[in-house]
């Protein structure tokens, strides 16, 4: 039972951490990359799509994302999703490519971006030690139950606590990348 609590613990943990990771990917530097337009969907006969799923979307530099659409008379609409999401980006039309520029960060901005990088950063570390606690508690009901020992459970919440540790270290490694990232000009 310990085994598979510790083993089912750490993958939510893990989990934790892959949500974190996405999150943080969506906050935007001045550096382009493509998954900054991953979430955004475009009207595609009737149903909405994302928009990678009606264009190839790729690096043209540092700074520029190219979107080529796949059919012609898309175009228009593609054009207007970019522009109209919450993004704050404003796409140009070149023929057969959409450049979507990255526009240069004010210091004001980093600081926000910075403010929300660490606010993304707390909830993971308190879905960490929520699920410390769910594990914990686990372990006294077993041990109230009498199917593991005393000493089982003060180790499996030694193992436990390590976990937790491990963890919200990860996080603090991934906020401070980001923060020097968001801050480098």
């Amino acid at each position: 039972m310990i085994p598979e609590l510790k083993k089912t613990t750490e993958q939510k943990m893990q989990k934790s951490i892959e949500v974190l990771k996405a999150d943080l990917a969506k906050v935007r530097t001045g550096r382009a990359h493509t998954g900054l337009l991953d979430h955004v969907m475009v009207e595609y006969y009737g149903s909405m799509v994302p928009i990678n799923q009606v264009a190839n979307v790729t690096l043209i530099d540092a700074r520029t994302i190219g979107v080529q659409v796949w059919e012609k008379p898309m175009m228009q609409k593609v054009e207007r999703a970019i522009r109209d999401s919450d993004l704050g980006l404003n796409p140009a039309n070149q023929g057969d490519i959409i450049r979507v520029p990255m526009p240069a960060l004010t210091e004001e901005r980093r600081r926000d971006l910075t403010k929300v990088v660490r606010h993304e950063g707390e909830a993971a570390k308190i879905a960490i030690r929520n699920l410390r606690r769910d594990a914990n508690q686990h372990l006294k009901d077993a041990v109230k139950d009498k199917t593991i020992s005393e000493d089982d459970d003060r180790r499996a919440q030694e193992d436990i606590q390590k976990l937790t540790d491990r963890n919200i270290a990860e996080i603090d490694k991934l906020l401070a990348q980001k923060e020097q990232e968001l801050m480098q000009l």
